[in-house]
């Protein structure tokens, strides 16, 4: 067998492993894409779906600090669990952490981890290969009384130029995720995350017009309308 033909036939092997393991590690689901922990609840909650209709998963679930290092500042339950085949479960959130600002939002991660569950008398004497795949949303914790709602402060993003870069400044208590930027008819290839009373930089791509358009995502995973800054 000559070197191509062996190297095609591991990349095929390769390949057809990753989908297997891709398709089974892609059977957890979280029920959103961001959970909003009103300050002072006793807890949040979020849905974990098994889509898989045969593969059962060990799901392990931890909170991370705005770096992404874990925290003990959320308690997770469960922490670790089997999900079984077309199975849902409920993970519960409980903030017990230090005083938060009360005039902005802080930022938290929840992570879940999927592990395939194997028969132990299936994969006796063989050499397996076990992929995890991991889940992370942002976990947003949000106090009562902040002004403007929630809905109309993306309309109060202001835009500079600076050079080649372009500033986005929050004058809001709120994180606000940005996507679907162009400048001018230029796709920038980047989601940001302006932090609360904060900005945000982008690079100007070569020919961008002095028009910024963009749209943001809301609380509950959902692109809104398309707005246009002049820079």
């Amino acid at each position: 067998m000559s070197f191509f033909t062996r190297a095609l036939a591991a990349s095929a092997l390769l390949v057809a492993c990753f989908l297997s393991v891709t398709v089974h590690a892609g059977g957890i689901v979280l029920g959103g894409t961001r959970i909003i922990y009103p300050a002072g609840q006793k807890e949040a909650s979020i849905s974990v779906r098994n889509t898989s209709s045969a593969s059962r998963f060990m799901v392990q679930s931890w909170a991370e600090n705005q770096h992404g290092n874990k925290t003990s500042d959320f308690i997770v339950t469960p922490p670790l669990y089997v999900s079984n085949p077309g199975s849902e479960n409920t993970l519960r959130l409980m903030y017990a952490g230090p005083t938060l600002p009360t005039d902005r939002e802080s930022l938290y991660y929840l992570t879940s981890k999927a592990i395939p569950a194997v028969d132990k008398a299936e994969i006796s004497g063989k050499n397996v290969l076990m992929l995890s795949a991991s889940t992370r949303i942002k976990l947003f914790v949000r106090p009562s009384g902040l002004k403007p709602s929630p809905a109309e402060a993306p309309s109060q993003l202001k835009v500079s130029r600076s050079g080649a870069q372009l500033v986005i400044r929050n004058p809001t208590p709120y994180y606000i995720t940005i996507t679907q930027i162009k400048a001018g008819n230029k796709a920038v290839k980047k989601t940001v995350m302006t932090p609360p009373f904060g900005t945000a930089s982008l690079t100007l791509p070569s020919g961008g017009a002095g028009t910024l358009s963009f749209r943001t995502i809301n609380d509950f995973g959902g692109i809104t309308d398309e707005q246009i800054r002049h820079f």
